[in-house]
């Protein structure tokens, strides 16, 4: 495949095109040439779009695609076209299917079914057999087989000892654990953030103190073991301090922060919509505010679009018994560069990359093409039509966003929005 990029503005700080308009020739999926102007041929394919910007290709650390097991909210195929079209070219999966991810053949299995797509699928394998927190999966055949990380998706290690034999026996191949942060005991039966709108509107509370308390322990064990682990999805002012302290002490901690938490607050429970019903639940204008400092000062490594898609069933129903979750990989790009501008979102995207041990290649000429194509000037109104997804539980619906992603090229391949 011949593609040429006409009058791409290349968005990549570790390249000497920085922030250059430049056209770029690829060829059989590698660039060959980058300069001012590169004449069009007939055999080559030219890719002409408004304000079009390229980065390294994005990475989302934290999607969920329902199969096997739960495919009316999601397949493979098609939550592998949604997140190409938003802007990824690779998506890590968790491991929340059925049966759970956590042996070597359901790695295999996940790799097969993303083979010859243009996006890169790497799997999440289960920490713990079945999710169920008692005895540690196959950790170390998954890794052979693919398995970028462990983790029992939303699902918080109630066992300390747990937690340590996993650090300490993942460092023999370099494995990376993570812990959801999340003290059940503390949580309860809580469904929203624990604040004046919870109290105000009858709705059971989770305090920042169930995260914290659970990020706390899981640093000292850290300390404890060494090893490297990897917090996502934090929500709190304190969460961010207390990963921040310990990343100076020299620890290899790592974490993530959802969208959905930089950009809404507990305010927009009011009308008791489930599609705000999320965990980590939605906090306060103060926790977004460290949140956002936080990612700027590189406390947190990067965004996650968190993309979790529920079916109605589970969704269109009282807010108690509504499942936690919401899809966003559609959203995430022009949420975040309304709030964080285009150099700094694209680094929020494609800053796990290294944690997660992915290879990430610079736009330089000789070098493979894993990039995104986006237009960051679009302003846009986030609705029901904008959605690729099979299941509907967008959290950011109806809010005005800025910046659209054209799609992706990867694997040699040209994925595009029609």
């Amino acid at each position: 495949m011949k593609l040429l990029l006409k009058s791409a503005t290349i968005v990549d700080a570790s390249s000497k095109h920085h922030l250059k308009k430049q056209d770029v020739l690829i060829e059989n999926g590698k660039i060959s040439k980058i300069a001012s102007n590169i004449p069009s041929s007939e055999k080559v394919k030219e890719v002409t779009l408004k304000n079009l910007h390229i980065s390294q290709g994005w990475f989302d650390s934290s999607v969920s695609f329902g199969e096997p097991g739960f495919e009316e909210r999601e397949t493979i195929e098609n939550g592998l076209k949604t997140a190409a079209l938003s802007g990824f070219t690779s998506v890590a999966v968790n491991a929340n299917s059925f049966p759970v991810t956590d042996s070597k053949g359901h790695i295999k299995f996940l790799k097969s079914k993303a083979e010859g797509n243009a996006l890169n699928l790497y799997p999440v394998g289960a920490l713990t057999v079945g999710s169920k927190g008692t005895d540690l999966a196959e950790l170390y055949d998954m890794k052979n087989e693919g398995a970028v990380s462990f983790y029992d998706y939303k699902i918080p290690i109630a066992n300390p000892n747990l937690l340590k034999i996993a650090l300490q026996y993942t460092q023999n191949f370099d494995g990376l654990v993570q812990s959801f942060p999340f003290e059940k005991s503390v949580a309860r039966n809580g469904i929203v953030n624990e604040e004046v709108n919870s109290t105000r509107l009858g709705l059971k509370g989770i305090p920042a103190l169930s995260e914290e308390l659970q990020i706390i322990r899981d640093l000292y064990i850290l300390e404890y073991t060494g090893g490297k682990l990897h917090i996502p999805t934090i929500s709190t002012k304190k969460s961010v301090e207390l990963i921040k302290d310990a990343k100076k002490k020299g620890l290899n901690v790592t974490c993530s922060v959802a969208i959905f938490n930089l950009i809404l607050t507990d305010d927009v429970l009011e009308g008791f919509d489930t599609i705000y019903k999320l965990l980590p639940p939605l906090r306060t204008k103060e926790d977004i505010k460290a949140l956002l400092k936080g990612l700027k000062e590189g406390t947190i490594d990067g965004v996650t679009s968190d993309h979790n898609p529920i079916d109605v069933e589970h969704k269109k129903t009282e807010f108690e018994h509504a499942l936690f979750g919401s899809i966003g990989l559609e959203s995430c790009f022009g949420a975040l560069n309304l709030l964080l501008g285009v150099e700094e979102s694209v680094k929020a995207l494609t800053g796990l990359k290294e944690v997660f041990n992915i290879t990430s290649e610079k736009i330089e000429e000789g070098n493979l093409a894993e990039l995104t194509l986006f237009n960051p000037y679009e302003s846009w109104e986030f609705s029901e039509k904008d959605i690729v997804s099979t299941s509907k539980n967008a959290a950011l619906l109806g809010v005005n966003l800025k910046g659209k992603p054209y799609g992706i090229i990867a694997n040699n391949q040209l994925e595009l929005n029609k």
